[in-house]
């Protein structure tokens, strides 16, 4: 099943991205470019909200 989130990505002074979403509280990834980044923050938003499950499914 596929959901739909918001990530928010943003470029740092540093010369990194930071992604963030307003739908998964606790998502954040950082990234040297904008595709690794949203790639990191899939893996991530992916990991909380089996994690979320769990905790609600025990």
């Amino acid at each position: 099943m596929e959901t739909l989130i918001d990530i928010h990505v943003e470029k740092l002074p540093e010369g990194v991205y930071l992604a963030t979403s307003p739908n998964i509280q606790g998502l954040v990834a950082q990234g040297r470019t904008v595709s690794e980044t949203l790639e990191i923050a899939r893996d991530v938003a992916r990991k909380l909200i089996e994690a979320r499950k769990e905790r609600e499914n025990p």
